[in-house]
C-alpha cells in the first residue's frame, strides 16, 4: 500500500503543478493540456480506489491512520477536478462570446434611404458592455459554485473524519469530558460550514437578481 500511496500522492502534485500553466497557454493548445490533465485525474481517481480496498485489509492497529491518509488524497483530488471543471467552464463561455463578436462585426449593415442611419459604434460598445457583464457573472457564478462544492466536500471529509476520530477514542477508551470536546467542535464546524453556504448562494442570487 505504502509504495501504492505514494506513487498517487506524487501524481497529484504534478497535476497540482500543471494547473498553474492553464492561465499561461495559448487558446491553440489549451485544450490538449485539459485533456491531459483529465486523463491525470481519472488515474488518480483508479488509484485511489485500489488504495481504499488495500486500506480496509490494513491490520486494525494501523487500518483507521490508512484510512485517513487515503481520505486527504481523495480531497485533493477532488477539489483539483473542481478547478479544472470551473476553468473549463469560462473558457467555453469566452469562446463563445468571442465568436459572437466576430459575427457581429462581420454582419453588413444597410439602410433604406440616405436619412436613415445605424449608430453602429454605440450598438457595439452596448454589445461589449453586455458580453463584460455576462462574464463577469459566469466568473462570480464558477467561483460561487467552486466554493459549494468545495464546502460539501470539507462537510462529507469532516463527518467522515469526525466518526474515526469517535472510533479510534472508543478504541483508546478516552474519558467522556474529551468525547464531549470532540462532539461539540464538530458541531461548530457543522455551523460554520451550513452558515457559509448559506451566505453564498444569497451572493449569487443577489448577483444574479442587480446583474442579470
Amino acid at each position: 500500500m505504502e509504495t501504492l500511496y505514494h506513487q498517487t500522492n506524487k501524481q497529484i502534485q504534478e497535476v497540482q503543478s500543471l494547473m498553474g500553466n492553464l492561465e499561461k497557454t495559448d487558446r491553440q493548445s489549451v485544450h490538449l493540456l485539459e485533456n491531459e490533465l483529465q486523463a491525470r485525474t481519472d488515474q488518480i481517481f483508479n488509484h485511489l480506489e485500489r488504495l481504499e480496498i488495500l486500506a480496509s485489509k490494513e491490520p486494525p492497529n494501523r487500518r483507521q491512520n490508512a484510512k485517513l491518509r487515503v481520505d486527504q488524497l481523495k480531497y485533493d483530488v477532488q477539489h483539483l477536478q473542481t478547478a479544472l471543471q470551473n476553468f473549463q467552464h469560462r473558457r467555453y463561455a469566452r469562446e463563445a462570446q468571442d465568436r459572437e463578436r466576430e459575427e457581429l462585426m462581420s454582419r453588413t449593415f444597410t439602410t433604406n434611404d440616405a436619412d436613415t442611419s445605424i449608430p453602429i459604434d454605440e450598438t457595439l460598445q452596448l454589445n461589449s458592455n453586455l458580453h463584460n457583464a455576462h462574464r463577469g457573472m459566469d466568473d462570480l457564478l464558477g467561483s460561487g459554485s467552486s466554493i459549494l462544492n468545495g464546502l460539501r466536500d470539507q462537510r462529507s471529509t469532516l463527518k467522515g473524519t469526525h466518526k474515526k476520530m469517535l472510533d479510534v477514542a472508543n478504541m483508546l477508551g478516552l474519558s467522556n469530558t474529551v468525547m464531549r470536546l470532540i462532539e461539540r467542535r464538530a458541531t461548530q464546524d457543522k455551523l460554520i460550514m451550513i452558515g457559509g453556504m448559506l451566505l453564498t448562494c444569497v451572493f449569487m442570487f443577489l448577483v444574479i437578481r442587480y446583474l442579470g
